[in-house]
């Protein structure tokens, strides 16, 4: 079996939550998903556990931040496309998500950012292929490698 990523988040209001998360075309997992917490698939491998604070509290002895305030964690998901980064921010947006700083496009990474209800950071990405296979620093090399080779002799 894959590796599945569960990343639990607390929730003043479980069902404004499941609306939200819904709200950007993810589903809920009914078999995960009661009046204390709801199981809400990203897709096959990755999973929000959005628990009431009552909830979250009992898995840990630590307080429980408000995301309002402090960020202890930034969710971020990758696209295949800056389209469709486009696309999952427009919907974050309209199921009620706000949008904290501009777009941030560095050529090889495109990316934006939304905060849902609750406060909870989540990152939104596009990175070329070559790129997230031999890293920034030499994608951006070959880059300019290639664009001086595409010059004329004597320009």
């Amino acid at each position: 079996m894959a590796t599945q990523i569960f990343v639990n988040l607390p929730t003043t209001d479980l069902e404004r939550s499941k609306k939200f998360f819904t709200g950007l075309g993810w589903t809920i997992n009914p078999n995960f998903t009661d009046e204390n917490a709801a199981c809400v698939v990203i897709d096959e491998n990755v999973f929000l556990m959005v628990l009431t604070r009552e909830f979250f509290a009992t898995f840990t002895d630590k307080p429980i931040g408000d995301p309002h305030t402090s960020v202890q964690v930034q969710t971020s998901l990758s696209r295949e496309s800056r389209a469709e980064v486009d696309a999952l921010l427009e919907k974050a947006l309209a199921a009620g998500a706000a949008e904290p700083r501009e777009p941030q496009d560095y050529g090889f990474m495109y990316s934006r950012d939304f905060v849902d209800p609750d406060g909870n950071e989540f990152g939104v990405l596009w990175m070329d292929a070559l790129a997230s296979e031999v890293g920034p620093e030499a994608y951006l090399a070959q880059q300019q490698s290639a664009d001086t080779s595409e010059q004329a002799p004597g320009t």
